[in-house]
Parts: C-alpha cells; structure tokens; sequence
C-alpha cells in the first residue's frame, strides 16, 4: 500500500486529487494538509502511517511551496510530486521544484470542468507508483552550486570514436535535473546535433529548452516544425508533438506530428529512433536515460541494428532505473554509463 499526503491551500483541488486516488486499492490518502506548516506537522505525527509520497501545490500562504519542498526532502527524503499549474510562472516554479528534490510533476487542469479527469487521474496514480520506488535527491542547490557550463570540459581518452552526427535521448523521470547536469558539461565545440525528448506535458517544454540552454555552451531550444537539423545545436520535442528526423531535399529537417502516442507518451523516444536509425543509420547515437516505463528500448534496438551506438544510464545514478534497464534488458546497449560519464563520452564525437 502507497501512503500519500496530499497538500494544496484549495479544498477543491485537496478533494479532487482525493477523489482520484479513491479507486485504486494500491494507494491510500493518510492525509491532507492546506499548507507546509500543516503538511510537516502531519508528516510528524503520522509515525507508524508516514506518507510514502506527498503531492505538493507550490503556491500556498504562511510556509511557501518551495520552502516546505526542501524541509520534505531534506529533513524526511520522501518523494514529492509537484502539482503544477499551467503557467509562465507556474512553469518556472515547477522546474526550480525538480531542481531542489522533486521527483515529478503534475499540470493542474485549465478547467476543471471540460478537462479530462481521468487523463488526470491516470497520470497521477502512474507517477505515484513510480514515485514510491523513485530516489530522492537532495536540492542541487544545497548540494552544489546549480550546475553551470564548463566548454573546456575534457573528453575521455583512449581509442578514436567514430564520427556520429545525430545523438537522440529518451529521459523521463529524474529528467529535468539530469539533463541540466549533461547539457553542463557539454564542449562548446560539440560538433554533432542533439535532439531529447523528455517526457513533458505540453506548455512546459519551450521554457524548459530555455532554461537548459542558460546552463549550455551550445545552443538549446525547443524544436520547430521543419527546421534544419543543424549542428552544435540541441533540440527539445515540443510536448504533445511527436519529433522525427526526415531528409527533404538533401537537408536533415525535424517533423513534428500528432499521431497517436506510443508508450503511453507524446513525444515519444521511439519514434525519434526509428527515424533516426532510417535515415542516418550508423552515424547516430541513442541515449536511453532515467525514466519510467520502456520508451527508448525499441527505438535503441533500431538504432542498434541499422549500425548507430547506444548508451544507457546506470541504475546508481538513474532517479528511475526503467527505461535504461528495459533497453539494457533487450540486448542492444553498447555501453552503461553514470551520469557524471555520459557527457564525456558526448564529448568525444566532436
């Protein structure tokens, strides 16, 4: 049984979050709380029945959001799932909470009434689930300085890489952070083109593209309909869009589709790899990452067998280690890196 601890300043959304989880014989609400100063209170006194997991609304009166994010991590490590509205502002809270020890998040819905609850419910009850058995991190910002980016990183050492030209990662859970770390480390002199799908909803991934390309000596955006494939350039798929590598006229461009999702996402990791293990074949690498499910395997055995390279974080350094073990599992990773090694060997196929 998953206990939870679900924490808003709105009795309506306090309900509504309840009422989702009601069904489900896995999960047990122990606990609400209308504000961090209650949450930690009841954190206290649920000994015996202590949350497995805490859904947290950031904006809240008398103890914010974020302060009472760092205490849950940090004085109790337990899991957090943000729930998140869909905003400017929302957004930028949303990404500073996974970088201070957020496993996840949740977009609140624009409109209670026409928006579709049992998308809603599914999505929660999921990342729940996953968040139970999640690592938590301490805030990055406690641990370290956020990260920043460093173009002299040095590449590893040894035998020649082949040149590769197109790099695709498949992240999920325990993305946002991860990816900050990555992106980091980057040379500026990184020749190849990186296009990631990380597992967003949509209205979330234009900012997210923004604030990875602060960290990044190469340049990050999320991607556009049509665009050149350029190098020493980094390219998010939008969320809600699928985001495929196409060779019109000579010129690799991105297409972007709203066909049905796969895995359970759109974007989907494994439709950017078939497609770049069809069109570029051995010059490619698939960089399966920290994540829930399997998106990524199928598209990493692609790419596996038209020739390309493939990578898979390690679980020790994976926040979820299901998509890295599901591609690991197929036979078809060349390599299993930590986190802190992905980028070397990034920087490498420059």
């Amino acid at each position: 049984m998953i206990r939870v601890l679900v924490v808003d300043d709105s009795a309506f959304m306090r309900r509504l979050l309840v009422k989702l989880l009601e069904p489900h014989e896995d999960i047990e609400v122990v606990a609400t709380a209308m504000d961090g100063v209650f949450a930690l209170d009841k954190i206290q006194q649920l000994e015996s029945s202590k949350p497995d997991v805490v859904t947290l609304d950031l904006e809240m009166p008398r103890l914010d959001g974020m302060s009472t994010l760092r205490r849950i991590v940090d004085d109790f490590q337990l899991p957090v799932i943000l729930v998140s509205a869909h905003t400017s502002e929302g957004a930028t809270a949303t990404f500073e909470g996974l970088a201070a020890g957020a496993v996840d998040f949740i977009k609140k819905p624009d409109r209670i009434h026409s928006s579709p609850m049992g998308a809603l419910g599914a999505d929660l009850v999921a990342k729940i689930r996953v968040a139970a058995k999640a690592k938590v991190r301490r805030s990055l910002a406690r641990k370290t300085a956020e990260p920043t980016r460093d173009p002299r990183r040095a590449s590893i050492t040894g035998a020649a890489v082949p040149v590769r030209d197109i790099v695709g990662i498949a992240i999920s859970t325990g993305g946002p952070n991860a990816l900050s770390q990555l992106l980091a480390q980057i040379r500026g002199d990184f020749s190849p083109s990186l296009l990631i799908v990380q597992h967003m909803p949509e209205g979330f991934t234009a900012q997210f593209a923004t604030r990875l390309a602060k960290l990044s000596a190469i340049d990050v955006h999320e991607a556009r309909e049509g665009e050149v494939v350029s190098s020493s350039c980094a390219f998010v798929a939008p969320g809600g869009q699928h985001m495929q590598l196409v060779r019109e006229s000579g010129k690799l461009r991105l297409r972007l589709t709203l066909d049905e999702p796969e895995n359970g996402h759109r974007p989907s990791a494994d439709v950017l790899f078939r497609s770049m293990a069809e069109v570029v074949g051995p010059k490619c690498v698939g960089v399966v990452m920290t994540g829930m499910g399997e998106d990524g395997a199928a598209g990493a055995s692609a790419i596996h067998e038209a020739g390309g390279y493939t990578l898979a974080q390690d679980e020790a350094s994976s926040v979820v280690f299901g998509m890295p073990k599901a591609a690991i599992e197929r036979g078809v990773v060349d390599k299993v890196l930590p986190l802190s090694k992905i980028s070397n060997y990034l920087n490498s196929l420059s």
